[in-house]
């Protein structure tokens, strides 16, 4: 059994797939119990109240229970909180005149894991990127190869450690066990993405409600990983400061009104939102629906271009053909598909729990795609150099990194070998 809780600043939410839901016949997991609450306790990619998040995540994992009719022990936490970034790291070892064996891939997994000294920030994916037998890159498979040299390149991708304690107690409050940690838009992109969008490259940005990151796959391996503290939450804040009205009514006017495209007779049509106070006699507030459009287009406009702009930055190289996938809450705001596909000049499409197709309509579209990507990830992989239960035990940093991969590091790299070549 797997349960996976999304925390974000909009909604929690648990998913719960029991030990039958794996169906490999067509790579797909059926969910047993689900269940979502609003959030509280969580801000601009932060949990600001400890007591109120975990207040939050007791009621979604018991409503999930429920349905299921088990009771959970530990949770698998995906989100976007924490200053979510990534990191490459390479290695290389020396071979004989044989051919390339699974000790020679262990041994270029170990050195690299030994390079993994991040201060103050706590790993929670490292995924091997690619091979290299001589120089010569993009290699999948390298066993059975000969040469004189081996490489590694390793994405470590990593997140606040302050940040990953306070989940932890967050979870302790709410009686559960912490049992591993995944990237929001990875996640995402497991549960959205096509197989042949993660070979011809992608990017999957996942835009919630208190931060927006992004996933880029390259060759079907996830090469970069990337978020801003900057949501549909900040677009909601706009609305409520442009027009003087409160957060639920500005939320609200988003939801039911809201476009980040000019669209027709906008100029003639209004709409109304409650005033902020509890004046009896004041009125609703009545404002033309253009207005909505000209708050909101600039926020998102400018969201997707930060994250461009971070992409360029870290030197990311995305293929000429790469499609932009959006997922999370925020994405399903009409007129932001047209302005990633402007912002990136790219092909983009909206993202939606593919393989899961048993969800209720309720909970089948983008801002679960997170939620169900933690139980794909634990039924097809992919698999990490280290078991993410070990990652949430040891302590990685420049004192104590070989603490990650001491005793048994040869055994738990067989295991990633035999999932993943």
């Amino acid at each position: 059994m797997v349960a996976a809780l999304d925390i974000g600043a909009s909604k929690v939410a648990c998913f719960i797939m029991k030990a039958d839901g794996v169906r490999r016949c067509d790579k797909t997991v059926r969910v047993a119990g689900v269940g979502y609450v609003q959030s509280h306790g969580v801000k601009g990619g932060a949990i600001v109240d400890v007591d109120e998040a975990a207040k939050a995540v007791a009621q979604a994992v018991e409503r999930a229970e429920a349905m299921a009719g088990v009771v959970v022990q530990g949770v698998t936490v995906t989100s976007s909180v924490g200053q979510i970034a990534s990191h490459r790291v390479t290695a290389s070892v020396s071979l004989g005149a044989r051919p390339i064996s699974d000790g020679d891939l262990s041994r270029a997994i170990a050195a690299g894991l030994a390079q993994v000294r991040f201060p103050n920030r706590r790993p929670i994916h490292l995924l091997p990127v690619g091979w290299a037998v001589d120089q010569q890159r993009g290699v999948r498979d390298p066993r059975g190869m000969h040469g004189t040299q081996l490489g590694l390149e390793l994405l470590v991708v990593t997140m606040n450690a302050n940040v990953f304690q306070t989940l932890g107690h967050c979870l302790e409050l709410a009686h559960l066990t912490f049992e591993g940690m995944v990237a929001s838009p990875f996640a995402s992109a497991l549960a959205a993405l096509e197989d042949d969008e993660m070979d011809l490259g992608c990017i999957c940005i996942d835009m919630g409600a208190g931060a927006t990151s992004a996933a880029v796959f390259a060759n079907g391996s996830l090469v970069h990983v990337d978020s801003l503290a900057v949501g549909g939450g900040h677009v909601t804040s706009d609305i409520a400061r442009a027009i003087s009205t409160s957060v639920a009514g500005a939320e609200r006017l988003k939801t039911l009104h809201g476009s980040a495209i000019a669209s027709a007779n906008e100029d003639r049509e209004t709409v109304e939102a409650p005033p902020r106070g509890d004046d009896p006699g004041a009125g609703p507030i009545v404002v033309p629906r253009s207005i909505l459009k000209t708050v909101i287009a600039p926020r998102v406009e400018e969201t997707l271009e930060l994250l461009r702009e971070r992409l360029k930055a870290a030197g990311v190289a995305l293929e000429p053909g790469a499609q932009v996938v959006l997922t999370g809450g925020a994405s399903q705001l009409a007129g932001v598909r047209e302005l990633a596909v402007r912002v990136f000049d790219r092909p983009a499409r909206l993202g939606r729990p593919r393989r899961a197709p048993h969800l209720a309509d309720a909970a089948s579209g983008p801002a679960f795609c997170a939620a169900s990507g933690v139980l794909l990830r634990a039924a097809y992989g992919p698999r990490e150099a280290v078991a993410p239960r070990k990652l949430m035990t040891a302590k990685v940093g420049p004192r104590d990194a070989p603490a990650i991969h001491k005793g048994g590091v040869f055994n738990r790299v067989a295991g990633w070998l035999s999932e993943n070549l």
